[in-house]
């Protein structure tokens, strides 16, 4: 299956303008025959932590625009955005997976990130989420929560392909390439690590998208500029390097 990553710059908190760049840039990335297309965490907003003025319902403008563009280019398509379960309730920083059957999958961010006072005005969320996707078993994670090994491990079993959307500052810019590469060497899986490019709310966005193979080499990777990067991710390298090198068997 081939997956596309989709390294884009984001305009502030202005929905419409970001979902009409993004469908030209997803609309590039099916025709060059990816299955599954990843945007970036908070794709149609940036990293606001303005949630009344950004936070969604189900079904609200930012999972449709996955949704449709799901059924519209035949392909599945995630990204994250802030979405409220309930009327009233705290939102998460969900990552919203389309099929373009019109399947809808969610996974909440476990660890908002607290340096930058996200657990203030977002929920997090306690499920993992693994979904075979064109027959890869995808788990997704949001930014922070590459920060903690011990929630990749658990799932390494069930696990071809982890894709991690972020927005990662690039002044940790070499923390976001170490850590993509031990959590893909350590779980023997792919790893898709897509993040933005441009600047939001005084931060600068380096980019540096990357796809790992199971041994932790790139098999396909991004500057600083906006972009669409795709590779092919097969499963049975996943259990050729696994039987090769049979090390998930030994951890406790």
């Amino acid at each position: 299956m081939k997956v596309a990553a989709v390294q884009h710059d984001i305009v502030w908190e202005d929905r419409d303008a970001n979902f009409e760049r993004l469908a030209t840039l997803i609309e590039a990335a099916a025709s060059g025959g990816a299955r599954l297309v990843v945007l970036t965490e908070m794709f149609s907003t940036g990293f606001s932590m303005d949630v009344e003025r950004v936070a969604e319902l189900p079904g609200g403008p930012s999972g449709s625009f996955l949704a449709s563009q799901a059924r519209a280019r035949g392909v599945w398509v995630c990204g994250s955005l802030a979405e409220r379960p309930a009327p009233g309730a705290r939102p998460f920083n969900q990552l919203v997976l389309a099929g373009p059957d019109g399947a809808m999958h969610r996974y909440a961010k476990i660890h908002p990130f607290g340096y930058g006072t996200e657990p203030d005005h977002y929920a997090a969320g306690d499920a993992f989420l693994t979904v075979e996707v064109e027959g890869v078993r995808c788990s997704f994670f949001v930014c922070y929560d590459l920060r903690f090994a011990d929630e990749f491990w658990p799932l390494a079993p069930g696990t071809d392909c982890y894709v991690v959307v972020a927005n990662w500052p690039r002044q940790r810019g070499a923390h976001w390439a170490a850590l993509l590469r031990a959590r893909a060497i350590e779980n023997q899986a792919y790893v898709v690590g897509v993040n933005r490019v441009g600047t939001g709310d005084g931060l600068t966005y380096a980019g540096d998208s990357v796809i790992l193979d199971p041994l932790g080499e790139p098999v396909a990777s991004a500057g600083d500029t906006e972009c669409v990067v795709a590779a092919d991710v097969d499963p049975a390298r996943v259990r050729a390097v696994r039987e090769k090198f049979p090390f998930l068997r030994d951890r406790r």
